[in-house]
């Protein structure tokens, strides 16, 4: 199946400085497409992948799950630390849980973790029925633009998998009691207002990691996207500055170029 526009995946060859982008359930890297565009303009390596089964049409999802989506973020964070000498992993809701599994799983391979809005636990009643009920129901209503802005819009699917949703709700699970492993500094931003993930999820995250130096930072202005909402920028900027705190060689050159 072609690649929706905009949701291709995005590469950037830059610095020694690395950044992996995890971008979300049902969405596409256009979601956080600004964010590694920024970075990119500031000289670091980007890597934006696009999640198998993602960025085409929803029925093509139904037959991937979190392995699948969670091999090829780590495939990708494997490439970049074959070619950098930091990096960072960033991400936005399910991709923000990715981020965090690759930070229990890589320890010290992984310099710092920003996630955006990130998902613990898939609240919806719907999820306690769907081990049978993925069975005789393909999908439900999508969750894509949950977003502030006006005329900004998600590359997303209009239609949830129930198999792939039956999934992450197991993913989730699982990464809750690998928290405890993430020592990483973490900057975390979050939406009070967000009508897919609750609020609840980023307090459940913050009890559990075992990260000391952690930054918590609310979004005032956007829902769930942020990353395409009223504080885009914000998040583009205070997560450059989180790298330029904890990587030497970003912090260098941001004094000579004032980025």
């Amino acid at each position: 199946m072609p690649v929706l526009p905009g949701a291709e995946p995005f590469r950037h060859e830059g610095g020694e400085v690395g950044v992996l982008l995890c971008h979300g359930f049902t969405g596409s890297p256009q979601s956080l497409r600004p964010w590694a565009d920024h970075l990119a303009g500031l000289g670091l390596t980007v890597s934006l992948p696009l999640l198998p089964g993602h960025g085409t049409r929803w029925q093509d999802m139904q037959y991937t799950g979190w392995q699948d989506w969670y091999a090829e973020v780590d495939r990708a964070l494997r490439e970049l630390l074959d070619r950098c000498t930091q990096v960072f992993v960033f991400g936005l809701s399910m991709g923000a849980a990715l981020a965090l599994r690759l930070a229990a799983k890589h320890g010290d391979a992984i310099s710092g973790i920003t996630v955006v809005n990130p998902v613990n636990k898939v609240h919806d009643l719907l999820a306690y029925t769907l081990p049978v009920t993925k069975h005789f129901v393909r999908s439900t209503p999508g969750i894509a633009s949950d977003i502030a802005k006006p005329g900004s819009e998600e590359v997303g699917y209009d239609r949830v998998p129930t198999r792939a949703a039956h999934s992450l709700k197991k993913f989730l699970q699982m990464l809750d009691g690998e928290l405890p492993q993430v020592t990483q500094p973490m900057l975390l931003l979050h939406s009070p207002q967000d009508h897919v993930v609750r609020p609840a999820d980023s307090a459940r995250i913050l009890s559990r990691v075992s990260s000391t130096d952690v930054t918590e930072i609310l979004l005032e202005q956007s829902y769930h996207v942020a990353t395409l909402d009223h504080d885009a920028e914000r998040i583009f900027e205070e997560s450059y500055a989180f790298i330029g705190r904890l990587a030497p060689a970003v912090a260098k050159k941001g004094s000579t170029t004032g980025g």
